[in-house]
C-alpha cells in the first residue's frame, strides 16, 4: 500500500518540479541546492552510523517534525482551494482563527513524536498532555471561523474543505490512541493530496490535446508511469543501495541507508510542497484552476 499509494505521492511532486528546464530554474532551492544539501548530510550520516546513530536519528527528527507542518500547511491548502472552487474566500480573521488552531495541532504531532519516540519522554509528557488538551481549543478556534465564513457569505464551508480540517483531527486522535495509525495516516494524507499534480497535469496536457482520447491516453501513462517510479523508490533502490554499502562501510550503515533514503525523499517532498503550492502565486492558480471558467482572483 505505501508503494502503490504513499510513493507516487512524493514521484508526483517530482513530475511538477522537474518536468521541464524552466520549472527547475525557476525554483532552484526545490530542484538543486535542497536535495544536494540533503544528499551530503545522509552520506556523512551513513559514514557516521559505522561509528554512532545521532546523525541519522537527528534526520529522523527533522523529518518527522517538518511532517506536522506538511500535514497541516496541506489542510489550510485544501481548504482554501476548495473554497475558491465554491465561489468564495476566507477572509483575514477568519483564516487567523483555523491557521492558529492548524498551529496549535502542528504543536501537538511534534510533541507527540517526542512522546513516542524518545526513550525518556517523561520530561516532554506535560507539554505534549497540555497541548493535547489545547486540541480542544484548536477545534473551537476552527470551528469559529468557519462559523464566521457561513455568517459572511451565506453559504456553508463547502463540504469538501469541512473533511479536510476534520480529517486531520480525526488523524490525531487516531495516532494519539495508537502511535502505529500514522501508517493510515499517510495513505489518507497520499489520496488527498496526489488530486492536486493530478488536476496540474490534466490541465496542463488538456492545453496541449483538447481531444479526449491523447488526454486519457496521456493521463493513464502518467498514471503507470508513476507507478513504476514509486516500485522504484520504494522497492528497488532501498535495497541496492544496502547491499553497496554494506559491501563498503558494513552491517549498520546498510541497515540506515534504506531509511536516509526514504528521509531523503519525505524532506525534499515537503521543502517542494512548500515552494510549487503557493495558491497567492498567480501561476499556480493558473495551473491548478485552469479547468474553472471562472478567472483567479
Amino acid at each position: 500500500m505505501a508503494t502503490t499509494i504513499n510513493m507516487p505521492h512524493f514521484m508526483a511532486s517530482y513530475r511538477l518540479v522537474y518536468r521541464d528546464k524552466a520549472s527547475i530554474l525557476r525554483h532552484r532551492w526545490a530542484s538543486i541546492y535542497v536535495p544536494a544539501l540533503l544528499l551530503i548530510a545522509i552520506v556523512v550520516a551513513v559514514w557516521e552510523a559505522q561509528y554512532s546513530p545521532v546523525a541519522v536519528v537527528t534526520l529522523v527528527a527533522i523529518g518527522s517534525a517538518y511532517l506536522a507542518w506538511h500535514y497541516t500547511g496541506q489542510v489550510w491548502g485544501m481548504m482554501a482551494s476548495y473554497a475558491w472552487l465554491e465561489g468564495a474566500s476566507f477572509d483575514r480573521s477568519e483564516r487567523r482563527l483555523i491557521r492558529t488552531g492548524l498551529r496549535i495541532l502542528l504543536a501537538w504531532h511534534v510533541t507527540w513524536f517526542l512522546v513516542t519516540q524518545l526513550r525518556d519522554a517523561n520530561p516532554v509528557r506535560p507539554l505534549y498532555l497540555l497541548i493535547s488538551a489545547g486540541t480542544v481549543v484548536a477545534f473551537v478556534l476552527g470551528a469559529i471561523g468557519l462559523i464566521r465564513f457561513r455568517w459572511r457569505t451565506g453559504v456553508r464551508p463547502p463540504t469538501r474543505a469541512l473533511v479536510a480540517w476534520l480529517a486531520l483531527f480525526v488523524w490525531y486522535a487516531a495516532m494519539a490512541r495508537d502511535p502505529r495509525a500514522i501508517f493510515w495516516v499517510q495513505i489518507a494524507h497520499a489520496l488527498q493530496y496526489l488530486a492536486f499534480p493530478v488536476r496540474v497535469e490534466l490541465n496542463r496536457t488538456a492545453e496541449h490535446e483538447p481531444r479526449r482520447g491523447p488526454i486519457a491516453v496521456h493521463m493513464a501513462a502518467y498514471g503507470i508511469l508513476l507507478l513504476a517510479a514509486s516500485w522504484l523508490a520504494a522497492q528497488v533502490i532501498p535495497g541496492h543501495a544496502m547491499d553497496g554499502v554494506a559491501k563498503v562501510f558494513g552491517e549498520e550503515p546498510a541497515k540506515a541507508t534504506p531509511i536516509l533514503i526514504l528521509i531523503f525523499i519525505n524532506i525534499h517532498h515537503y521543502f517542494t510542497d512548500g515552494v510549487i503550492w503557493k495558491i497567492s502565486n498567480p501561476a499556480v492558480r493558473k495551473e491548478l484552476f485552469a479547468h474553472v471558467t471562472r478567472p483567479a482572483t
